[in-house]
């Protein structure tokens, strides 16, 4: 049975939970300043932790794939169950993977994430354009099937990013902006949101390009890299009721308490709620 569109189901949940991303990031330095070691036993007490403690009450859960990765199968093994755990707990699950490849590799990749039959399925998956636009037409076609979303890194907050994506291309277009406008027609039409985002950093001030695409704009940096809630009406102007604000140690510094977790996703998610309109 295929789920109803992934930016319907975002928008739905954004409005019921409040527009507010938390990423689970298990950093070694993290699991040591929650008292366990960097292992897969730590690896898994801390992700258990995060999903129990906020999947039943946040929009979107964000984990960072590399860090169940390092692990091998048994960090898969962790990150197979997360996904499942919080799915069931009623977050949407966006795993940050940043996959980008051409071809039956690119396939591979959507099949890994974005099939319904994959023990890694999740709701959305991050990806990098980088190697053309084209490129990710498998799995922006797997995603249509399956009723997820895509996040398309456009511009983001590290400043190497740069060089890449405000380069100019031959109509005077930054690159980043070429990106955001083949978003804007693969979510053409689509209501009430399009599936298809944009990775957009909450740090960067004024983007200087149009982020009116009709789909979510995930926006990392709140928290620990500088970035409030405040900042976002001024960095995303008309786009900003679309956004979806990103924090992860700002969050998880708070734990291995779930109380603590809980009370600092809430406290970030009510500053959303006073900064961003609700129409």
């Amino acid at each position: 049975m295929t789920l109803e569109p992934f930016g319907a189901r975002l928008r739905h949940a954004m409005d019921t939970r409040g527009p507010l991303c938390v990423g689970i990031d298990p950093h070694g330095s993290l699991l040591t300043s929650w008292g366990l070691n960097d292992d897969v036993a730590g690896l898994e007490r801390f992700t258990r932790t995060v999903v129990e403690a906020l999947a039943d009450r946040v929009a979107v859960l964000k984990p960072q794939s590399a860090f169940f990765e390092r692990f091998g199968s048994r960090g898969i093994a962790v990150l197979e169950k997360a996904v499942e755990e919080a799915r069931a707990a009623g977050a949407l699950v966006l795993m940050d993977a940043k996959r980008g490849d051409i071809g039956s590799t690119m396939g591979a990749y959507a099949a890994t994430y974005l099939d319904k039959d994959s023990p890694l399925f999740s709701d959305a998956v991050t990806v990098s354009p980088y190697l053309g636009f084209g490129s990710l037409r498998p799995a922006l076609d797997a995603a249509a099937v399956s009723g997820a979303g895509v996040f398309v890194l456009a511009l983001t907050s590290n400043p190497e990013g740069a060089e890449v994506q405000r380069a100019t291309v031959a109509d005077g277009r930054p690159l980043a902006q070429v990106m955001l406008d083949h978003l804007a027609a693969e979510n053409a039409g689509a209501t009430p949101l399009g599936s298809v985002g944009a990775v957009v950093g909450a740090t960067l001030g004024d983007t200087g390009v149009d982020l009116s695409v009709n789909g979510p704009l995930l926006a990392p940096g709140i928290g620990a890299q500088g970035a409030t809630p405040a900042d976002l009406p001024r960095v995303f102007g008309a786009a900003v009721r679309n956004v979806v604000p990103s924090v992860s140690r700002g969050v998880l510094r708070h734990g291995p308490d779930a109380s603590g977790l809980r009370e600092a996703a809430g406290r970030f998610a009510d500053e959303v709620r006073t900064a961003v309109p609700e129409s």
